[in-house]
């Protein structure tokens, strides 16, 4: 009895063995079947997505501008497409009437078979569906034209979806954004004036086109106005400058002392004596030749501020020598001494009387700036220089000389307004109550 026992344990643990084996065996082959089972197959593939640059210069996809969206994608071999669906962005605008799908295949892609879908377009979403299902693995290309994406610009995102010939839909993965450029109030503008048909009028004219074109003039704007930010930060150092300096040589050119009046007199002869145009190509070609490299701003202020000098020098001699001896000799018999007598007698009347003087040469100093455009300094002048390379157009040259009358004539009518007041003069008010009743007593009081 003991002996048949025995042999039927056996044999049951040798059963569990082999079962506890085989389990094991299983779980490694499923262990290792989902490590090395080849991944599921691909799905459509995004390959490229594009839209044109639109700016006037460079790469960069405007907002607010037309462009064209490009769409290339490689669809999986076993997968046969009905049609497919493009979101755009929030805010997008767009047109399906020149929208072209295009099939590429042989080598490099080159040869085309163009497909005819049927479009459907419901808020940003459009919607392509081919007349018949495609061959399986096909490459396509979309080309969206009309597309006007958001000013605001921004990484816009788009998402799509497609559809096989078995009326299954999927979703389309690792779509790229798109970098869009957010456009200004100018850019928006000029967008809206290549719209406008008496634009397209008034450019058919050549002199109009060449002269005033309202696009270039719109684009030029922005930039001349580095320019003049500039021409303004240049003459706004030099000539606080070129103030003492020239106050200095005048001392100097009315001193008993020869070699004083022999010095201002050498530098005046010389500066005054010679093209201002002659002095910034000595100090910005022949400085550097001697080992001395100055920036450009600091230069450019620099030989603006000495050429000035030279000529306040004889505005403020001109100054000091119109106040009558009688007043420096009235000081003195009050008890000041000459240079009491300068400080608070001959400066001051000398500032006033020459105040006119002084703002006509800051007007000359501020045209003077753009001498400077022919040593590369990027002021009103260079700046424009460079849009005229670029358009062909001299239309930048006249928005430059806008920027020049912005400061000059507002100037030239304070010079006006001081000279008037220095000589008596008071302007009188054309139609006012008050004017016309001095008139009338006048008139009264002459008969």
């Amino acid at each position: 009895m003991t002996e048949p026992v025995n042999t039927t344990l056996g044999g049951a643990r040798t059963a569990l063995r082999r079962l506890v084996a085989a389990c094991a065996l299983a779980a490694c082959a499923l262990g290792c079947g989902a490590v090395l089972a080849p991944a599921p197959a691909c799905a459509l593939e995004v390959q490229k997505l594009t839209a044109q640059p639109n700016a006037d210069a460079g790469s960069d996809v405007l907002g607010g501008k037309e462009t064209r969206l490009t769409w290339e994608f490689q669809a999986d071999e076993d997968e046969a497409l009905a049609g497919f669906t493009v979101t755009l962005p929030q805010g997008t605008e767009f047109s399906t009437e020149d929208a072209r799908v295009t099939i590429l295949s042989g080598e490099d892609l080159m040869d085309r078979t163009f497909v005819k879908p049927k479009y459907s377009v419901d808020g940003q979403t459009v919607k392509a569906t081919f007349p018949k299902a495609t061959e399986a693995g096909k490459y396509f290309r979309l080309e969206l034209y009309h597309v006007v994406f958001p000013t605001q610009g921004g990484s816009e995102q788009l998402s799509a979806t497609y559809e096989l010939a078995d009326g299954t839909e999927k979703d389309v993965a690792n779509i790229p954004a798109l970098t869009i450029k957010g456009t200004s109030a100018l850019d928006q503008l000029e967008s809206f004036l290549e719209e406008q048909p008496w634009v397209e009028a008034w450019n058919s004219n050549r002199f109009l086109r060449l002269f005033l074109n309202p696009l270039i003039i719109v684009s030029s704007l922005p930039v001349v106005f580095s320019g003049f930010l500039m021409a303004l930060a240049i003459v706004l150092v030099a000539f606080p400058l070129a103030i003492p300096f020239g106050f200095i040589l005048s001392l100097m050119r009315i001193s008993n002392s020869r070699i004083l009046h022999g010095i201002s007199g050498f530098y005046i002869n010389i500066i005054r004596g010679t093209p201002a145009f002659l002095q910034i190509y000595i100090a910005f070609f022949g400085l550097p030749l001697a080992g001395v490299n100055i920036g450009n701003y600091p230069l450019g202020v620099i030989v603006m501020a000495m050429n000035s000098a030279a000529y306040l020098c004889e505005i403020f001699r001109a100054g000091i020598q119109s106040i009558p001896p009688g007043q420096n000799e009235a000081a003195r018999s009050l008890g000041m001494n000459r240079m009491q007598t300068m400080l608070y007698v001959i400066i001051p009347q000398t500032f006033r009387n020459v105040l006119p003087t002084l703002t006509s040469e800051f007007i000359l100093l501020y045209k003077d700036t753009s001498l400077l455009a022919a040593v590369g300094v990027m002021e009103i002048v260079m700046y424009a220089k460079t849009i005229v390379a670029t358009t062909g157009s001299i239309t930048p040259y006249v928005v430059a000389a806008l920027f020049y009358l912005l400061v000059t004539l507002p100037l030239t009518r304070v010079v006006s307004g001081l000279e008037n007041r220095l000589a008596g003069k008071t302007p009188a008010k054309k139609n006012s109550p008050k004017g016309a009743r001095a008139k009338a007593n006048a008139a009264d009081a002459t008969l």
